[in-house]
């Protein structure tokens, strides 16, 4: 019998006008499926976009970097609806997928996937099993680190992350993961779009995700998309769908910020993201407006009390056109650009207010666990 496969679909588009995903400002379905699950029996057709790149075929790509892709079993704990007994814990059975990072046992997977799991276990392509323990997790990036125990260093064969800020659109990649309890399932596409916004557990906004039109579907989650090369440009994360399978709108978030959360949590520290606490729409004249009232995702307001923006005097419906003279032309791009700071620095905005231009200096906060508003 199928388990749930974990995958999270989309909630909200950057549409223009809407008012997207940003407290921070960083920022299924139908059972009948068509996969192609790759063996190593003989090479895998080879889409036309492959053969006007250098770098592997498919099937080379899936032989060099499916013992680096593991499957994950998640027992989690939910609360039951009370009834004539009282309210009773349940279990449920999960399944994603994972890539193997280091030698040390450390597999990087997506936060939704090991999300309040009492019980992990990761099998290898070659059926050995394991049991993991979550090191750690970050939900506003939707990446998560677990480790598997006791597992001789025959079966750890880490694969190579790329620059994710190298990918360009129609750029041949390939997916593997455990779509509908399928381990190893491989499937190509190109990369259909770059910098795209996605909504995390959490609400709070990532950007930089790598958009395809590879399948991807329940359980994919936590997988690799992997460039030509067998590199990971990302972890497979969400789908854009109205039936809950693949419509080929799939996003991965990008590697450059799962390897760095990665490396933070196996190095025990606190993963940091900068804060600012606006709820943000784009502006029709350009550049990123903060909403003027609630609602479509501000739930507490356009500025939330006490957060950096307040501190520093943002209004809403000001208008930011810059920050440190990086010129912001959406809301989007001003997460983008948020992204790249640290919590405690201080960055000056340009402000368009009432057909003036402010600059007005705002010393970014540490964002909370969960965002106050939704998107």
């Amino acid at each position: 019998m199928w388990k749930l496969r974990t995958i999270l679909p989309v909630i909200a588009g950057a549409i223009a006008g809407a008012i997207v995903a940003l407290v921070l400002t960083s920022g299924g379905g139908s059972r009948t499926v068509t996969t192609n699950v790759v063996t190593t029996a003989g090479p895998a057709p080879v889409p036309a976009s492959f053969s006007k790149v250098s770098g592997l075929n498919i099937n080379e790509i899936y032989k060099r970097d499916i013992n680096g892709v593991v499957d994950i079993d998640v027992t989690t704990r939910t609360k039951a609806n009370s009834g004539f007994f009282g309210s009773q814990p349940q279990q449920s059975e999960d399944e994603g997928a994972g890539v193997v990072y280091d030698t040390k046992g450390d597999i990087i997977t997506d936060e939704h996937v090991v999300a309040n799991a009492v019980k992990v276990t990761v099998n290898f392509e070659d059926g050995y099993k394991a049991t993991a323990k979550v090191l750690g997790t970050d939900p506003s990036s939707d990446v998560a680190v677990i480790r598997a125990e006791g597992v001789p260093s025959s079966e750890l064969h880490p694969i190579a992350f790329a620059d994710s800020s190298s990918a360009q659109v129609g750029d041949p990649v390939v997916a593997i993961g455990s779509p509908f309890g399928l381990p190893g399932t491989t499937t190509s596409g190109i990369v259909s779009a770059v910098g795209r916004s996605i909504t995390a557990p959490n609400n709070y906004t990532i950007p930089g995700a790598i958009q395809t039109d590879a399948a991807i579907n329940p359980g994919n989650s936590g997988g690799p998309l992997l460039d030509a090369n067998g590199r990971v440009l990302g972890l497979n994360d969400q789908i854009q769908t109205s039936s809950g399978d693949s419509a080929g709108v799939g996003f991965a978030t990008p590697g450059n910020t799962d390897v760095k959360v990665a490396n933070t949590i196996i190095a025990g520290k606190p993963v940091q993201h900068p804060y600012v606490g606006v709820c943000l729409q784009d502006s029709s004249t350009g550049g990123a407006e903060i909403a003027t009232s609630s609602g479509n995702g501000c739930t507490t307001g356009p500025i939330v009390v006490g957060s950096p923006a307040a501190q520093a005097g943002l209004e809403p419906g000001d208008v930011i056109t810059a920050v440190d003279g990086k010129r912001i032309t959406s809301s989007d791009s001003f997460i983008s650009v948020i992204s790249t700071y640290q919590p405690g620095d201080t960055v000056t905005m340009t402000v368009r207010r009432s057909g003036h231009t402010k600059q007005i200096k705002v010393k970014l906060g540490d964002r909370p666990r969960s965002a106050p508003t939704a998107g």
